[in-house]
């Protein structure tokens, strides 16, 4: 079977080395230059993404590039801590969830991809597909077309084979919040992940090797992102006085980013075409990369014993349902974060501190226990 996977980050190599596994030849088109370039900033793996990396034998090359992040600390904007909690496992599991620069993560997962066998071409995008029988044609942006058995769509959320599949498919949105990534020489404990419930946006720091990250995530329905900087971040979380302190050595910044969210998205493939990850279903709430990873596993074990159209569609319907559920956690996720006002802030902050006490592992059980299984090798 001839694959061609258009994009190259954290869906696009797993899949590479997923379907490398069950016997395909695999081809990555990555549009930029280096896909494992500095862009984006941390990501959070939990313990179900973590199994994911285990099904693809990458878990301990990971796990060597991230920092190891057993609990979380939720606070109020006035520092406050309203609850503590594991981050992103249950007390049964074993192996804890981490926080790792996108860039590393990438970069491990792509290497791993090359070594089992998959071709990446990096600064080629994919910009369309038709369909011809039992072949799919993918055009590249120079005008090149690729012939394959199958086009797997790991092109994250502004997809281009998202919009070959439905022309009328649902369309990035501004999320009305965006995040500054940075690093500061304020010291942290480690293995904590912390979340300020800011008056003016979320403010997240943990500690890294030899520095603290942070993200600012700032509530503004129509910034002027070239106009943002440090002193504007300052002002911004001037009631916080956990982010003031990070912010008062900052030793880098990125450039702030819109966060986007989509619409559900009704058509994930067709008899040869198919989404994954976040081309699918951005679903935010920090289960991006492991939801992807999720998705790219289920797909290679159906296409392992199921001719194509059929494991596309048992593809689908075993991963809709969970999907479904984790896009309302991210949608949920988002609406705690927007809380304006001082009577709206203490009841979140009554509730979350209630909440997270008494049924957060009961709540992300199903989050956490689901274990993708494992890949059948083919030679």
């Amino acid at each position: 079977m001839q694959v061609t996977i258009a994009g190259g980050g954290v869906a696009g190599s797993v899949s590479a080395i997923a379907l490398r596994r069950i016997g395909a030849d695999v081809t990555v088109y990555e549009a930029y230059p280096d896909p494992a370039a500095a862009l984006g900033g941390f990501v959070s793996i939990a313990n179900n993404g973590m199994r994911a990396l285990a099904a693809v034998d990458c878990l301990d090359a990971v796990q060597a590039y991230g920092a190891d992040i057993p609990l979380q600390r939720i606070w109020s904007s006035t520092g406050r801590l309203l609850a503590e909690n594991l981050r992103g496992r249950r007390s049964i599991d074993p192996i804890h969830s981490i926080t790792i620069p996108r860039a590393d993560l990438v970069r491990v997962l792509r290497d791993a991809a090359v070594r089992a066998g998959a071709q990446i071409v990096t600064g080629r995008r994919v910009v369309d597909a038709t369909q011809t029988g039992d072949r799919v044609h993918a055009t590249l942006d120079d005008g090149a077309t690729v012939d394959s058995d199958l086009l797997v769509g790991a092109d994250g959320i502004w997809s281009t084979v998202r919009g070959v599949l439905d022309t009328d498919a649902p369309r990035p949105a501004y999320s009305g919040i965006y995040t500054v990534f940075g690093h500061s020489s304020t010291p942290t404990e480690p293995g904590v992940f912390n979340m300020v419930m800011g008056r003016g946006g979320a403010f997240l720091f943990g500690a890294g090797e030899d520095t603290t990250w942070w993200a600012a995530q700032v509530i503004d329905p129509n910034p002027d992102l070239d106009a943002v900087d440090l002193d504007t971040l300052r002002d911004r979380y001037r009631h916080e006085p956990q982010a003031l302190a990070f912010l008062a050595d900052v030793t880098d910044m990125r450039r702030p980013t819109r966060d986007h969210v989509v619409a559900p998205v009704p058509r994930w493939r067709s008899d040869r075409i198919v989404l994954v990850g976040d081309a699918a279903h951005p679903v935010g709430a920090g289960q991006g990369a492991s939801m992807a990873m999720e998705d790219v596993i289920v797909l290679a074990q159906r296409l392992a014993t199921e001719p194509v159209p059929t494991a596309l569609a048992s593809y689908e319907d075993a991963r809709r349902a969970r999907i479904t559920r984790m896009l309302k956690v991210g949608k949920d996720n988002r609406a705690h974060k927007k809380a304006v006002g001082p009577v709206r802030r203490r009841v979140t902050d009554a509730v979350m501190t209630f909440g997270l006490k008494h049924f957060y592992e009961k709540a992300t059980g199903w989050l956490y226990a689901y274990d993708v299984g494992e890949l059948p090798v083919r030679a």
